[in-house]
């Protein structure tokens, strides 16, 4: 079978590709829209271009569609209290439940019971026990998560979780530098808006004002619809039959001024180009059969692999994605399997940077 087979008998060995560790982008381009963007056509052709370059790229009437999450302080670091000496923890918070509970991936998670307290932040917060960010276990599931019911509430917590936590770098970046005061910048789009998510809509991260400027003078309209990215996205598919891996929801919103924008400008023959990956999953949650976009308000589950039939995309912007991931499915999908192996092939070669904070590139739909 090949990965462009609709039967869903794909294997996840049909996604991999070789990288090498040098092509891992461990900081953004400065500037932001100094990236690189490889524009992939319909037909396959491939155009080495610039972030830049996108206004020339697009034509008057066309749409941009923006995720506007804002990325929380969602890594937190604690001790597992129990008798005896305490045991170091790492969580990253992955979905809000209520105002005091929130799933989360815990390391090490197997040294953890329901019950067990756990108290996040260094040793000297303690002096203050009204600051304190102390958390119960109350559920474990067998895919790893963990539910977590913290002492604080609402906008409590949220003020404790933004001072002692950091921003939750995906584990290819985390793992050869740790976060700094420079990634709550630089991990955080300029529309940035609705505060939800444990990860980056990473294609966004190369707009800048003045990219933004020069988008409005060519005719291009920008529109925003909000996805709250969960840390599922950086969990490897386990299962070799693709059609078995089962994506963690997300909550995601798109209003019904957006939806009616957007099917006004379809209708006027212009094109709707989603930036990120996260963008054209919501919409592609939130289109009909007819091809009309409705107002959405709930979690979506999509897993997006070749044989799916777009309906509400005609572009995507969206950087360079790990072998066997999702996002790369999601990638060969739109512009097919074996376009997307020459592309990245050529990515490679030519020394573009890859991952969330590496260069970009402009799929176009495959016919």
């Amino acid at each position: 079978m090949t990965p462009e087979d609709p039967s869903g008998a794909a294997r996840l060995s049909d996604f991999d590709f070789d990288l090498p560790e040098d092509r891992i982008a461990l900081r953004p381009a400065v500037p932001r829209d100094g990236a690189r963007m490889l524009e992939v056509a319909s037909d396959g052709a491939l155009d080495d271009r610039w972030i830049g370059d996108l206004p020339s790229r697009l034509r008057p009437g066309d749409a941009l569609v923006f995720n506007d999450t804002r990325v929380i302080a969602a890594r937190l670091s604690g001790t597992r209290m129990r008798q005896g000496p305490g045991v170091a923890v790492e969580a990253t918070l992955h979905k809000r439940l209520s105002p005091w509970r929130w799933t989360a991936f815990m390391r090490p998670g197997k040294r953890l019971r329901v019950g067990d307290r756990i108290a996040f932040g260094h040793a000297g917060d303690r002096a203050c026990l009204g600051g304190a960010l102390d958390a119960t276990v109350e559920a474990k599931q067998a895919d790893g998560e963990v539910t977590l019911a913290f002492d604080l509430c609402g906008a409590d917590l949220d003020l404790a979780i933004a001072e002692r936590g950091e921003m939750p770098l995906p584990p290819y970046i985390a793992t050869r530098r740790a976060p700094d005061e420079r990634d709550r910048l630089d991990y955080q789009t300029l529309f940035a808006r609705v505060e939800g998510s444990v990860a980056a809509p990473t294609a966004g991260l190369h707009f800048t004002a003045g990219l933004m400027d020069r988008l409005a003078n060519r005719g291009v309209s920008t529109h925003f619809v909000t996805l709250h990215v969960g840390a599922g996205t950086f969990l490897p598919v386990k299962s070799e039959v693709v059609a078995d891996h089962r994506m963690h929801g997300e909550y995601g919103d798109v209003s019904e001024e957006v939806a009616q924008a957007l099917n006004t400008i379809r209708a006027d023959g212009g094109r709707i180009v989603c930036v990120g990956t996260t963008s054209l999953r919501l919409l592609e949650s939130a289109v009909g059969e007819d091809g009309r976009i409705v107002p959405f308000a709930g979690e979506t589950a999509i897993f997006i692999t070749p044989g799916y039939r777009f309906r509400a995309a005609d572009a995507l912007i969206t950087n360079f994605h790990l072998p066997r991931s999702t996002l790369f499915m999601l990638a060969c999908a739109f512009s097919g399997a074996a376009t997307m192996k020459r592309a990245y092939g050529h990515a490679i070669a030519a020394g573009y940077r890859f991952y969330s904070y590496g260069d970009a590139s402009l799929l176009w739909r495959a016919a």
